[in-house]
């Protein structure tokens, strides 16, 4: 088999494009998703490295977020999507990839979710020659998006991927058609492990309709958790339920930070101090909060795979009220009805 899938082929059937990306630094700060690349449907021989503290993600055809999405990173291995086995490694000194034997039965989005200056992520993948043309007008080298938080479920034009930014991208487009050697190191011989879980409360921030001038344009309006057994079950899964007075608010890159005076604590499953931060993963006010008021918030503990992050982080549907009395006895003895959720 070829390079290009092909049974008995002769590397003739496709073509190689191998780029480089690189962006200039956002206005707004590093710490959100920003685009990198298209992977077209039927492209083979895929691989994608990068050598920062950044973090790569990919999006399916269906715009799911299927490896590193929602500021959640997954562990390495083996995934199953579109329709190939897609190996995701990374290791301890900031070396990533993602590899594919392909041909893939759907567009692949290639994102990174940026926490410094890209180096530059170096993607490579063939091409069938029919498709090679079509991929070719559609692409830009100065055509990025705006950092994005994307929903599954909502139509690919739908997206804020037509705007543009400084962006950067280094071109170099490799159209040899048969290579000398086969590149055996695209197919990893990495055990197969099963899908790694990811928990379904980390949810992507739904797009608003409603948007005002100051918030991001894919915001929508917010899902606020509501009723007696939202109390309860977020209290009993979350590591911290507290009473809090905002003092600042902050937004950073795509993602919002709260300074936050904290007052009282009916539950903290690991240490807190008087004064913390606290990190919303978007910029939509989700959910909304108010500096110079007090509220009772339920959040958990954000720790990624490397451990260079660790911090108190509130989900777009988190539950958060405006602190009063009667919230307060609310708060009281909802421990006894953990033991359903351990």
């Amino acid at each position: 088999m070829d390079v290009c899938r092909v049974c008995g082929g002769q590397n003739s059937s496709c073509v190689q494009v191998r780029r480089v990306y690189q962006s200039a630094p956002p206005a707004s700060g590093y710490f959100g998703y920003n685009n990198v690349t298209v992977i077209p449907a039927g492209a083979t021989n895929i691989k994608v490295t990068d050598n920062s503290k950044n973090y790569l993600a990919l999006i399916n055809g269906k715009n799911h977020y299927v490896i590193n999405g929602n500021w959640v990173i997954d562990w390495p291995g083996e995934y199953d999507i579109a329709g190939t086995k897609i190996q995701y490694k990374r290791s301890a000194g900031n070396q990533e990839s993602i590899e594919a034997a392909g041909p893939t039965a759907e567009d692949l989005h290639v994102m990174v979710l940026l926490r410094e200056a890209t180096s530059g992520i170096e993607y490579e993948f063939w091409l069938p020659n029919e498709s090679y043309g079509h991929y070719q007008d559609g692409h830009s080298p100065l055509r990025q998006p705006e950092p994005a938080v994307i929903e599954a479920g909502l139509p690919v034009s739908y997206l804020p991927w037509a705007q543009t930014t400084t962006a950067v991208i280094t071109t170099t487009t490799t159209t040899t058609r048969r290579p000398a050697v086969y590149p055996g190191s695209m197919y990893p011989t990495q055990r197969s492990q099963a899908r790694p879980h990811q928990d379904a409360r980390f949810q992507n921030v739904l797009p608003r309709q409603d948007t005002s001038p100051d918030l991001p344009s894919y915001c929508r309006r917010c899902k606020k958790s509501k009723g007696k057994s939202q109390r309860i079950q977020q209290y009993c899964q979350k590591d911290f339920v507290f009473r809090g007075r905002i003092l600042g608010k902050r937004v950073v890159g795509s993602e919002t930070r709260y300074d936050v005076q904290v007052k009282e604590t009916y539950k903290n499953l690991y240490p807190i101090v008087h004064r913390e931060y606290v990190w919303v993963p978007n910029a939509c006010d989700c959910p909304y909060i108010l500096v110079k008021r007090e509220y009772i918030m339920m959040a958990r503990r954000h720790v990624n795979f490397e451990q260079t992050l660790n911090r108190i982080l509130l989900e777009h549907n988190s539950f958060v009220r405006l602190w009063q009395p009667r919230e307060d006895l609310m708060m009281r003895g909802l421990d006894k009805y953990c033991q359903r959720y351990s």
